[in-house]
């Protein structure tokens, strides 16, 4: 009782909390038409539970703005996002901004396109909501992740499938309401180097290039509609083929040929790093002999192998503090026709 009078009293120190997960890079990601007609970037990500980041911000009102501090000190998108959300968040509450310290946790490995650094946006822009006693809306912190890194992943919407375009924090499509289970064998390729996409050439995306990806969104829309796995590691697929135009990751035959010897339904790749996933139907006989096959085989291969993980995660946590709970979880994905017990290595 104590707690809950100082943090509503005026001028009390208020302290807030907020996670957000991260991804397993992209299932498809290329340039698609939006309702007018529009050529978009979008990309849509594969979530993976378990790593993640955390924050806790405490806001001291009546300080200047300026008076933030940020511990890491480096987390500088993570620094304009607790700026931008700040501003939100008093203007909503009609107070004026102030300053405060901001914490920041996580153990997303940096540098493979596991989002690592929008999942430090998200769970900042949660905190600070939170330590307003708001609950931020998902396109107003997509809008928020936008601004403070120019591009951001959707997982401020969870375990959702969606197509979304990463450059403007908006969704294109609501694939349906969860992806086909899924259980997928991680792995790092080029040695698990950061991959510095800034220095990677621009592609310029013709006519041709809109229609194969628009046929590529058709057959991802008719996969999650059906809770087509095969299907899906298709798409996931082609759409790792064409980003090897850009990345040229060596180890991408390889990888495709031991999907094709030990029955997986595809692969995956981050196309901005180097996480990559066999992506196996947990419905098919001989799941883990097939999963223990794909991790000898990855071994054989010289690519280190890192998490094995599903897509129909058994628990829900809450993303953030209090003025959070209930809110934007995952959705719960269905059992699979065969239950799969394979956990997270």
């Amino acid at each position: 009782m104590i707690a809950a009078t100082r943090r509503n009293s005026p001028g009390a120190d208020r302290r807030g909390a907020g996670h957000a997960s991260c991804h397993h890079g992209e299932i498809l990601q290329g340039v698609f038409l939006d309702a007018a007609g529009r050529r978009c970037a979008g990309l849509v990500t594969l979530p993976m539970s378990g790593p993640g980041s955390g924050a806790e911000f405490t806001r001291r009102p009546g300080t200047p703005p300026e008076r933030l501090t940020v511990r890491p000190a480096d987390r500088t998108k993570a620094a304009r996002a607790a700026v931008l959300a700040i501003e939100e968040c008093a203007l909503r509450r009609g107070e004026p901004p102030c300053g405060g310290e901001l914490r920041i946790s996580g153990d997303i490995p940096v540098g493979l396109g596991m989002g690592s650094s929008t999942s430090d946006v998200i769970a900042v822009v949660r905190a600070v909501a939170d330590s307003y006693g708001i609950r931020l809306p998902a396109a107003a912190v997509a809008r928020l992740a936008v601004r403070a890194e120019l591009a951001c992943d959707p997982l401020m919407l969870d375990a959702r499938p969606v197509l979304f375009a990463q450059r403007e924090g908006r969704v294109l499509e609501v694939l349906g309401h969860r992806l086909p289970s899924l259980v997928v064998v991680g792995c790092a390729l080029g040695g698990g180097a950061p991959v510095d996409t800034l220095s990677l050439p621009a592609r310029e995306y013709d006519d041709h290039d809109v229609r194969a990806f628009e046929r590529l969104r058709v057959l991802l829309r008719r996969a999650v509609t059906t809770g087509d796995a095969a299907l899906l590691g298709r798409v996931a697929t082609a759409s790792a083929r064409r980003g090897q135009r850009l990345l040229r990751h060596p180890e991408f035959d390889a990888l495709v040929g031991i999907a094709r010897r030990l029955g997986a339904v595809g692969v995956q790749i981050a196309h901005s790093g180097a996480v990559a996933g066999l992506l196996l139907d947990p419905s098919a006989p001989g799941l883990h002999h097939r999963v223990r096959g794909c991790l000898r085989a990855l071994e054989g291969e010289g690519i280190p192998a890192t998490r094995t993980f599903t897509t129909f995660p058994t628990t829900k946590e809450s993303p953030s503090g209090p003025a959070h709970r209930g809110g934007h979880r995952p959705t719960g994905p269905d059992t699979p026709r065969r239950p799969a017990r394979v956990s997270a290595l």
